[in-house]
């Protein structure tokens, strides 16, 4: 359905006086997002997950790159055409205290687009009730509860119910979900996550999942693929349970190594790896491999040159390091 290809986005930021220095985000990333198939970005704060996300959904434009959607490339399209191809994937957004207008009640977020979706379907308001009434349960609603409230007066996982239930009033091919779970409380938590997995089931709806909780991105299914994101550059990409079980790329393995396990049933003979430095943009382009200044494994060469990302044998599996040795992390047992 979808295809990224080398697609990069600097942005430009303005220093003292009147220096400006560039930020490059996101570098060379491609990925392929398949009909009805789900895929999922991490990496920490900061590292152009989001970035990849609005590009994707229309909001931040490519600085080099393509992204073609049902094999037409969007940058060639009219203003017109690209807007209804782009129609077709909606952002989830990640705060949904935010997302939604304070000053309107429920019912008038959902029929505000609906009214569009009415005219061009040759339906009326009686449509529009039905059709709001049948989003709002399909995410686990009660309407006659919910419709004349407003945001304010909603819990965190009734908000991101909302605004789940508004993306699908366009019909989407695909949902950009950014950090969904991350600012609700834990306990509602696996209930978005499981709506989002049945939606994708149900109506073979694409999902693209960004988040920074592996565990997260495990449970839309094992047999999606995982890419890791670091300063904006994909630096291992495969299968979400062949990538948790043998991660490759150092910084795969710290992330794994953050994993909380419960005391008393971590497995014995297992190292964990914390990395010391904070991760943060260069000012200045760096030669060699984005992560040699915290890796705990860097040699010469990984400031000297920057590994690519090249696949392995016939496996879906990729990674970016000159020395990618499995090693026995202790969080990679995510078992319990």
């Amino acid at each position: 359905m979808i295809e990224i290809k080398n697609l990069e986005k600097y942005f430009t930021i303005k220093a003292k006086f009147s220096d400006r220095k560039i930020v490059h985000a996101v570098r060379r990333a491609s990925l392929t997002i398949p009909d009805g198939g789900a895929v999922s970005l991490i990496g920490e704060s900061g590292c152009g997950k989001t970035t990849i996300g609005r590009m994707l959904c229309g909001m931040e434009t490519p600085s080099e790159g393509t992204i073609i959607i049902n094999g037409q490339d969007i940058s060639k399209l009219r203003r017109g055409a690209r807007a209804r191809l782009l129609q077709k994937i909606q952002l989830i957004h990640q705060d949904p205290y935010q997302a939604l207008n304070p000053t309107h009640t429920i019912q008038q977020m959902m029929s505000a687009t609906l009214k569009k979706m009415a005219r061009q379907k040759k339906k009326g308001a009686e449509w529009i009730s039905q059709r709001t009434n049948e989003l709002l349960k399909l995410v686990g609603l009660d309407p006659s509860t919910i419709l004349f409230k407003y945001p304010h007066m909603l819990s965190g996982g009734q908000k991101q119910r909302v605004i789940i239930a508004r993306a699908l009033t366009v019909e989407p091919e695909m949902l950009v979900a950014d950090e969904v779970v991350s600012m609700i409380d834990v306990s509602l938590r696996l209930g978005i996550l499981k709506l989002l997995r049945s939606l994708r089931e149900k109506f073979n709806i694409s999902i693209l999942f960004i988040t920074h909780d592996i565990a997260s991105a495990r449970y839309l299914g094992s047999n999606t693929e995982l890419y890791v994101v670091y300063k904006g550059m994909i630096i291992e990409k495969g299968l979400t349970e062949q990538v948790i079980r043998q991660p490759h790329h150092p910084y795969t393995q710290a992330l794994l190594s953050a994993m909380p396990i419960l005391k008393g049933i971590e497995k014995p003979g297992k190292d964990r790896f914390v990395l010391t430095s904070q991760f943060r943009q260069s000012e200045e382009e760096q030669v060699g491999c984005l992560f040699a200044d915290r890796c705990p494994f860097s040699q010469p060469i990984c400031s000297e040159k920057r590994p690519e990302l090249i696949s392995q044998g016939n496996s879906t599996d990729a990674y970016a390091c000159f020395f990618p040795e499995i090693r026995d992390v202790a969080a990679v047992s995510v078992d319990h």
